[in-house]
């Protein structure tokens, strides 16, 4: 079985929306997700570092807005008119 590997990052970064929390100077999520993919969204800037010994991860602005959208898009229910 061949894995579509963009969209478990997808997935990843959706669901480190239902963690994220701001402090003082970032947005941050925990980071308690698949390591390989948690190690894509650094590569691709979304995210700091994850091999660090903080239990969370800073998130940049693009992956900050991403996530909520991955989120919405993903688990929002749609209301019926």
């Amino acid at each position: 079985m061949e894995i579509d590997k963009d969209k478990i990052d997808e997935t990843v970064l959706a669901l480190l929306y239902l963690t994220t929390f701001d402090n003082k100077y970032s947005v941050r999520a925990w980071k308690g997700h698949d390591w390989d993919s948690l190690d894509r969204l650094y590569e691709k800037g979304l995210i700091s570092d994850p091999k660090t010994k903080a239990k969370s991860v800073v998130m940049s602005e693009e992956g900050a807005k991403l996530s909520e959208d991955f989120f919405r898009k993903m688990f929002e229910k749609k209301t019926k008119q």
